[in-house]
C-alpha cells in the first residue's frame, strides 16, 4: 500500500525549460490550444481527468500553492486563508464542465486529490471517481472498505473526527462486517486506500488523453499518474495557474482559471461532436 507524501525538492526536478518561457509560449495561443485540446478530447477513447485544489478555488475554497494558498501562507508564518464552511460550498463551472464530458460518454474516469465532495455533488458518478485523499462527508471501513455517509452515522461530539491515528472509542459505530470505521480522509503519512490506488494506475495506463486540472502535481503517489499516462502514449493537457514539474511534458498547457478553460473546451467539444454526428 502506498503512502501519501509530499514530493521532495529532488523529486520535483524533472528537467523543464525555463518556466517563464513555457508560460509565455502557451498564454499567447489560448484559442489555438482550446481547439487542439478539444479535438483530442472529442476523439478520445479513454479520457481521464485528474483534479487538485485549483478546480475548487472558484467555489471559494483555498488552494495550497497559489499566492494565498495554505502552504504558501504557512511558509510565511501566516494562518490558513479564510474560507467558507465546506458544507456551504457549491460546485462551479469547472466541476459541471467535467460532468458534461461524463454525460457525453467521453470521461471514463476521474482521479481527484480533493476532499471537498464537490465532484459527487456536481453529478460525477461514484463508480467513475477515485478520491485519492478521501472525502470529508464519508467514513470507510478499514476491513471491507465500505463507505458510510458521515451525517446521521457518526457523531463527532462523541467520537471525534475518527482519523486512523486516533484511538478507538468504546461505543463508536462499526461496519456490518465488524470492521472499524474511520474517516475516509487520508492525512500525511496515511496509506492510500488500495482500491483508489489500483483504479488510478489502471485508468492512467489506459488513457489516451490525460487532463490535469488545478494540481501542482507534487504530492506522491498521486503525481505519478501523469507519468504513467505519458509512458503509455497519452496526450497530456494541464490547466493550472502555477507551474508544475510536468509543464515541459504537456502537449497543451493553460495558465488560466480552470472554469474558464474547461467551459471553453467543453463548448468546442460539443460543437465538434455535433458536426461529427451530423
Amino acid at each position: 500500500m502506498r503512502i501519501l507524501n509530499r514530493m521532495t525538492d529532488e523529486e520535483t526536478k524533472i528537467k523543464i525549460k525555463d518556466k517563464f518561457e513555457i508560460k509565455d509560449k502557451f498564454e499567447e495561443k489560448f484559442e489555438q490550444n482550446v481547439a487542439l485540446a478539444s479535438a483530442w478530447i472529442a476523439n478520445s477513447k479513454h479520457l481521464v481527468a485528474f483534479t487538485g485544489a485549483g478546480i475548487s478555488t472558484e467555489s471559494g475554497l483555498p488552494d495550497f500553492r497559489g499566492p494565498d494558498g495554505v502552504w504558501t501562507r504557512r511558509d510565511k508564518g501566516l494562518p490558513p486563508p479564510k474560507s467558507p464552511r465546506w458544507c456551504d460550498v457549491s460546485p462551479n463551472s469547472g466541476h459541471y464542465a467535467l460532468v458534461k464530458l461524463q454525460n457525453l460518454g467521453l470521461l471514463k474516469f476521474l482521479i481527484s486529490q480533493n476532499v471537498d465532495n464537490l465532484h459527487l455533488k456536481s453529478g460525477i458518478k461514484e463508480e467513475l471517481l477515485a478520491e485519492f485523499h478521501g472525502n470529508m462527508t464519508l467514513m470507510r471501513c478499514m476491513k471491507c472498505d465500505k463507505k458510510y455517509r458521515k451525517e446521521g452515522f457518526w457523531d463527532e461530539r462523541k467520537w471525534g473526527e475518527g482519523y486512523r491515528t486516533q484511538a478507538e472509542i468504546p461505543g463508536q459505530p462499526k461496519c456490518a462486517c465488524g470492521g472499524r470505521v474511520i474517516s475516509s480522509i487520508v492525512n500525511f503519512g496515511d496509506p492510500i486506500p488500495e482500491k483508489e490506488l489500483r483504479l488510478s494506475y489502471y485508468h492512467s495506463s489506459k488513457a489516451d488523453v490525460f487532463l490535469v486540472v488545478g494540481s501542482s502535481l507534487t504530492v506522491m503517489p498521486a503525481a505519478e499518474m501523469p507519468k504513467v499516462a505519458l509512458a503509455h502514449g497519452a496526450k497530456l493537457i494541464i490547466i493550472n495557474k502555477q507551474e508544475t514539474p510536468y509543464d515541459c511534458h504537456a502537449h497543451v498547457r493553460f495558465f488560466e482559471n480552470a472554469g474558464k478553460v474547461l467551459v471553453a473546451i467543453v463548448s468546442k467539444v460539443e460543437e465538434l461532436l455535433k458536426e461529427k454526428n451530423g
